[in-house]
């Protein structure tokens, strides 16, 4: 028997069995399907989340007052809960005007933006939203966010201690028709905090000009936030020149790791340092974690397949004893059983692999639609690379084959007057 009468006689005897071999056929696509659209989608969000923090101007250095733990954080404030300011409870060191200056001496550092960071509550039509706020030289927004871009009309005011630029997120919130704010008009902060003197919570409302309004970048330090001027920041929060967090400016971004070390031999972990390749990091670990997950759930599924084909196979091989043993006695060698049992273990396998990479991507696609963003958001889209696929089509095929083997192999041993002997 040559190849192609093995390969027909393995075609047909699936053929035969087309309920059975249907079954198993699914079986190995769902597998492939799920490892295909994890892939994916894996690909996908790391390509989001890059995309996302590329809007972060890759040299600023996010410098904040060391934790007793010696953590650190981006952006971490006081929450708006206190006056005074100045860093995190149990804090260190104070982020002060000498810190700026000692910072700044360092080399290979073009510039230290400080600023204020608190929650408040933005009052604008009658209506009472809350809201991050963030107190900062407006026109340094561009070296933060060097994407930035404002709506036509508007202003930016280094020195108004009365103005203020809104997040588009703020003026229009997501999901609702009408704007909150608009630009021109006049709003309130109000800003909550404990009094020292007497340990009672008071608060302290200030009037400002919505002078500008920010398009969405990305960044998420500004896209959510109501940015006023340090003299304005710091007179409603009551800081008194003591800072929340500081954005150090690198010369480049390959110096970022030297400045980085440089800030912690002169204050080690008095204050904390975070850069946006540290930030993308963590959130590479965090979704390769949830990858992980899901694909030894999709391998799991291929190998419920690979039983799947050895049950197939093995129950094909008791139902065709005769054919088996017809066969043997006509001639057919033990390694042409092998072989055909062989071939229709391979024709599962390409036919559930080559299915499960279409069903795949179109799958990819659905979790992707599925994941939940907020409106105006940029789309999750999938990534499916040629090399990934054909690697999961290599193994879906190869697994689907050794599962084959056993069957096969207990086809080839059958003798052929044991299998044409006549039933008692």
């Amino acid at each position: 028997m040559d190849i192609r009468e093995i390969f027909i006689l393995s075609f047909q005897a699936l053929k035969e069995r087309k309920i059975r071999s249907l079954l198993t056929i699914l079986m190995v696509m769902a597998g492939t399907s799920l490892l295909v659209a994890v892939n994916g989608v894996g690909a996908g969000f790391t390509e989001f989340f890059n995309k996302q923090f590329s809007n972060l101007a890759p040299n600023i250095l996010f410098v904040t007052s060391g934790q007793q733990q010696g953590s650190s954080t981006v952006g971490s404030t006081e929450g708006g809960g206190g006056g005074g300011g100045g860093g995190s409870a149990g804090s260190k060191i104070t982020l002060n005007a000498a810190v700026i200056n000692r910072i700044d001496s360092l080399p290979f550092i073009e510039e230290v933006i400080p600023s204020y960071q608190s929650q408040v509550l933005v009052k604008s039509r009658g209506e009472e939203k809350t809201n991050a706020a963030l107190s900062i030289d407006p026109n340094k927004l561009f070296v933060i966010a060097p994407t930035l871009d404002v709506q036509e009309g508007s202003q930016i005011k280094q020195n108004d201690p009365s103005a203020i630029v809104i997040a588009e997120n703020i003026a229009k919130p997501p999901g609702e028709d009408n704007p909150f704010v608009t630009l021109g008009e006049t709003l309130e902060l109000e800003y909550s905090f404990i009094d020292d003197t007497t340990g009672e919570q008071d608060t302290i409302s200030k009037n400002f000009l919505v002078t500008a309004i920010m398009e969405s970048t990305g960044n998420p330090t500004i896209d959510n936030a109501a940015v006023i001027n340090l003299d304005a920041g710091d007179s409603l929060f009551q800081k008194s020149g003591k800072y929340d967090s500081l954005f150090v400016v690198a010369s480049s971004n390959e110096l970022v790791d030297v400045v980085e070390s440089e800030i912690k031999k002169l204050y080690g972990n008095d204050i904390g340092v975070t850069t946006v390749k540290a930030i993308l990091k963590t959130i590479e670990q965090f979704t390769g974690g949830i990858t992980s997950f899901l694909l030894s759930i999709a391998i799991i599924s291929l190998i419920v397949g690979a039983v799947g084909i050895i049950t197939t196979l093995y129950t094909s091989v008791v139902e065709r004893i005769r054919e088996i043993g017809t066969l043997k006695a006509i001639g057919a060698q033990s390694s042409n059983i092998l072989t055909m049992f062989v071939f229709e273990a391979l024709i599962i396998g390409m036919l559930g692999a080559s299915l499960g990479l279409i069903g795949g991507v179109g799958g990819g696609y659905a979790l992707s639609q599925a994941t939940p963003r907020n409106e105006g958001d940029p789309p999750l889209i999938p990534l499916f690379f040629m090399s990934d696929m054909i690697t999961v089509w290599i193994i879906s095929v190869v697994l689907s084959v050794i599962a084959g083997l056993l069957p096969a192999w207990k086809a080839s041993k059958v003798s052929p007057i044991e299998a044409l002997r006549p039933k008692t």
